[in-house]
């Protein structure tokens, strides 16, 4: 069970494929045990192949678990839900639909909201992901932050209990994933959703997180979490703070430790 104020609750979960090709059991997670607290923002970071997106694919309900308990506000996760929204690296827009249309579609797909409402609304999340102007504007007349700008407010129209994101910036120039980062927090910073959101940059965590989880390789499980203590509302700037490059050095010997092939494991796989 979650303590007080827990969103969401991962016990002991497991999740497993079966590889047809090989006929073989495949487990990419296991054993996960992590809670979550309402409002929090917590990232995951880990080794290439770790589970991280296979764990999150779990929460949104798109996978089963093979064992464990996975909750949301006390209810058993077993499907995909209006009370999370997915944000994927790439934004999946309509090329033939506007920005507006584009942010429309979730809830238009739902049937939660009335035309007129499901209008009002996405104009303001529009302009809350500072878009305001290009309501009218096709995905290929925008660049690739802006597009996961309208990716993101599309997500927080249909206003979901949780906010997912599967590296949503990586697919970004290195001077544009910054700034959207930093609008990224602008954003959470008003809307306060809890959001999980899954990357393989250590500083973009640090940057984002209130929490960082730190996965072991395959098959994942939580090696450690490192709490953030840097105060809010954060520029870029904080980046180059001495604490900041604490938590980075913290968090990369961690993961390096499980790159690193210790000599003593490769004498133990020798022949005797």
């Amino acid at each position: 069970m979650g303590g007080p104020g827990a969103k969401l609750v991962a016990t002991n979960v497991v999740v497993e494929y079966w590889l047809a090709r090989s006929e073989m059991l495949f487990t990419a997670v296991e054993g996960v045990d992590l809670e979550i607290a309402d409002g929090e923002f917590v990232a995951i970071v880990g080794p290439s192949g770790c589970g991280k997106t296979t764990f999150l694919n779990a929460v949104d309900g798109l996978i089963p678990i093979a064992d464990g308990s996975l909750t949301l506000d006390g209810r058993e996760i077993s499907s995909p839900g209006r009370d999370r929204a997915m944000v994927f690296q790439q934004p999946g827009l309509l090329p033939w639909r506007t920005v507006l249309g584009n942010v429309m579609f979730g809830v238009e797909a739902q049937g939660t909201m009335t035309k007129s409402e499901a209008l009002e609304r996405a104009k303001q999340q529009i302009e809350l992901v500072g878009l305001r102007g290009f309501e009218d504007a096709y995905p290929l007349e925008l660049s690739g932050g802006m597009q996961q700008r309208v990716n993101l407010a599309r997500a927080l129209l249909t206003d979901p209990e949780m906010l997912l994101l599967d590296e949503p910036f990586a697919a970004l120039d290195a001077q544009t994933r910054e700034l959207m980062q930093l609008e990224l927090l602008k954003i959470w910073n008003k809307s306060r959703k809890t959001a999980l959101f899954i990357t393989h940059d250590i500083k973009e965590a640090i940057y984002l997180a209130d929490r960082v989880i730190v996965f072991t390789k395959r098959p994942g499980r939580v090696k450690c979490e490192i709490r953030v203590d840097i105060p809010r509302p954060r520029s870029l700037r904080v980046k180059r703070d001495p604490k900041f490059v604490a938590y980075e050095d913290q968090i990369w010997e961690s993961i390096e430790e499980e790159l690193t092939v210790k000599p003593e494991r490769l004498l133990a796989g020798m022949p005797g």
